[in-house]
């Protein structure tokens, strides 16, 4: 009866050790130079966590950004986002405790006097690309775009199988109707 209860005990620890992918604390600094952004993030609670982006060598009057997110940061990255020879930061974040769903926020510079956040748009609100979208989202950053790719699930697929293959999404980003910044979809494609 005592190695039943261990066995069982040991089985609800693994059963609850997979269902949440550990993420550590962000406190980084990223330079390109002397200028660069210090980005902090405690990830310690999967609905708040605040986010502090600071930016390095910008002139006196650019301002700190924090801000409360809903999930967590795994990853931040400079690359000149908007092609306008200023180095920008694009910081991963999930929202759910499995690290499934992703979105990604950029902090663009403006010519090294101020910052502005510009947000990925959700996949599910753009129907020329979310048939299939179950999240598994992986990005990465390639010469000035921002690259998205999760596997696509066919209807009958479990959670776990998915079989329409990988869509790539890349985005841009560029001016909004309102002067800010705005990740634009420059192409996507779907691979086996």
């Amino acid at each position: 009866m005592k190695y039943f209860l261990f066995l069982s005990l040991c089985c609800i620890s693994l059963t609850s050790v997979k269902a949440q992918v550990p993420i550590n604390k962000i406190d980084s600094t990223l330079k390109n130079g002397k200028v660069g952004y210090h980005i902090s993030c405690r990830n310690k609670n999967i609905d708040q966590n605040e986010l502090t982006v600071k930016p390095i060598g910008f002139e006196s009057g650019a301002r700190d950004a924090a801000f409360i997110i809903r999930g967590r940061v795994t990853r931040a990255l400079m690359d000149d986002l908007n092609n306008d020879g200023y180095p920008d930061l694009a910081v991963y974040i999930y929202s759910d405790s499995n690290a499934v769903y992703g979105t990604v926020f950029a902090f663009i510079s403006e010519a090294n006097k101020s910052i502005t956040v510009c947000a990925l748009p959700d996949v599910m609100l753009n129907g020329k690309v979310n048939t299939g979208y179950k999240g598994h989202d992986q990005f990465s950053l390639l010469e000035g775009y921002l690259l998205q790719k999760f596997p696509v699930y066919k209807s009958g697929d479990s959670k776990d199988k998915p079989t329409g293959g990988i869509r790539s999404i890349l985005y841009q980003v560029g001016k909004n109707e309102t002067g800010g910044f705005r990740f634009n979809l420059v192409r996507s494609y779907d691979t086996e």
